[in-house]
Parts: C-alpha cells; structure tokens; sequence
C-alpha cells in the first residue's frame, strides 16, 4: 500500500517513553535529518542495510538456540530496529510509512486465519494446510486479471534465502503438486546415488563437475530431512555448535600438555578429540 503522508519529523525523542514505538520512529526519523542527523544512518540505502537486516535476524536465531532471552531481548530490539530503518526510508521515498506496514502484516494475519477472525461458520479447527492455501489465494489475487495458474509452482520462493533453507520451501512446493518421494527410503536410496557420483566425480578432478554433485547431494539430505520432520537449518546449527564445543576441549586439553594441535600426530588429535566427546557425554 503507498502512502500520501509526508516524511513526519518527531522533536525531542529522547525525551519521549522509552517503552513506546513512537518513540523509536522519532529515533530514526532524527537520525535520518539530512542536517541534524548521523551521517552514516543517512547515507544509507535499502540495499545497504538489507545485509544488516538479514544478519540481525540469525543473531536471534542465535539467541533462541543457546536459551539466552536478555540476549533475545536485545536482538528482537535490533531487528525491530531493521524494520523502523527500511519503513523511515519508504516514508521518505513517499513509498509508505510504518503503519502502512503494521497494516500489511495485521491485514495478513487476519486473512490467514479465517478459523480464528473468520465468520462463525469458518471458525473452528485450521486444516493441515491451511497457511499454504491462504498464501496460494493472495497469489491468485495478485495475477492480472485474476488469473488461477500461475507461471511456475514454485514462483515467489525468495532467491536470497539461505540455501538450505530455500530448497526445503523448494521441495515442499513441489510436493504439493505430487511432485515428492513416497517415503524417506527412496530419499536415502537417492543419497547413496548421489554421494557415489560426487566421489567418481571428485576422483576425476573436476572441480565443477564435483561442485554439481555436491550440490545434489545436499539437495537429497534436505530432502531426508523433510521427510523426518527435521529442520536442516536447525540439524545444521546443532552440528556446527557440537563441533565447536568438541575443537576447543580439544584445543584446551592440548595446552594442558604444552602442545599445541599443529604439533600432534593424527593419531594423537584422534584420541584427544574421542576423550572430548566421551566428556560431554
């Protein structure tokens, strides 16, 4: 939705509450002055704060994972602020404003969930696929002329995603369409197919055609994962976080001996990195 308003000015918002979005929205809107505000914050762009917004989102990610909600409180406020940043710029663009955005989002919800704001008759127990289908709707909605087909099943399914990510929404658009293994066998089937062509294709030396056969391979693991009802972002996460936690027993227990790891055998990191993992069990 654009809006008509004027970039609004907000005096003073330091001494404004500070438990108030208003109160943020002044914030920016100072910081943004062209002559009285920061001129870092002003000579940005959506495209330069775009990464920013994308990293303050795994930073609550982050936070969530390790269970740390001060932290999380701090970082849902860095996000929030990623979104009063991009609003500010819009307003100032005559683009829109932040309560057009508040509008969007509580437009959608509401749409979303006919079982809870519906009529009588809707309201009730939400189907399995609910979500699913209501975005299939306002896609319909915005095809010209109302359109029922669109180009592609898998249209609108962000590029800039993290991989794996993406290709899980990838495989769940698919499948809705029949387009899906029927049950996890034939995924871990596929997995061994594709982990033997990466290692004929790594032992011929070319780097693209590995690179091909890598990205299949983990493309088949995402999809082992769907089918497990597992998140591979997630599984990922857990992975890098054991790894992490195992290297530096390892790195500490070397120390105690004087040693460092560039010093050690493979057989003598071996054993320092199984006694890391017995400990944590």
């Amino acid at each position: 939705m654009t809006s008509e308003k004027q970039p609004r000015e907000r005096e003073a918002p330091e001494n404004m509450d500070r438990r108030a979005i208003d109160t943020l929205l002044a914030v920016m809107a100072r910081l943004r002055h062209p002559r009285h505000g920061c001129p870092w914050d002003v000579e940005q762009t959506f495209e330069t704060i775009a990464p920013y917004t994308i990293e303050e989102a795994y930073e609550v990610a982050d936070a969530i994972s390790r269970g740390d909600m001060e932290e999380l409180r701090k970082e849902l406020g860095d996000l929030l602020l990623q979104v009063v940043f991009h609003a500010r710029m819009a307003e100032e663009a005559g683009h829109f404003s932040f309560p057009d955005v508040v509008e969007a989002i509580n437009d959608k919800m509401i749409f979303r969930h006919p079982h809870v704001f519906g009529s009588p008759k809707e309201r009730g127990k939400a189907a399995d696929d609910f979500w699913e289908r209501a975005k299939e709707e306002e896609r319909k909605a915005r095809e010209p002329g109302g359109e029922t087909t669109p180009a592609s099943r898998l249209d609108g399914i962000a590029l800039a995603l993290p991989a794996l990510t993406r290709a899980e929404k990838l495989q769940k658009r698919a499948a809705r369409a029949g387009f899906d293994w029927p049950d996890a066998s034939g995924v871990l089937a596929k997995i061994a197919e594709e982990a033997g062509e990466l290692a004929q294709a790594a032992a011929s030396g070319d780097k693209d055609a590995a690179e091909d056969e890598l990205g299949d391979l983990l493309f088949s693991i995402v999809n082992l994962a769907r089918h497990l009802g597992l998140d591979p972002e997630k599984a990922l996460r857990r992975a890098n976080h054991k790894f992490t936690t195992r290297f530096q027993s390892t790195e500490q227990k070397a120390r105690q001996s004087n040693q460092e790891l560039e010093t050690l055998t493979p057989d003598q990191l071996n054993t320092l990195w199984h006694s890391a993992k017995t400990e944590e069990k």
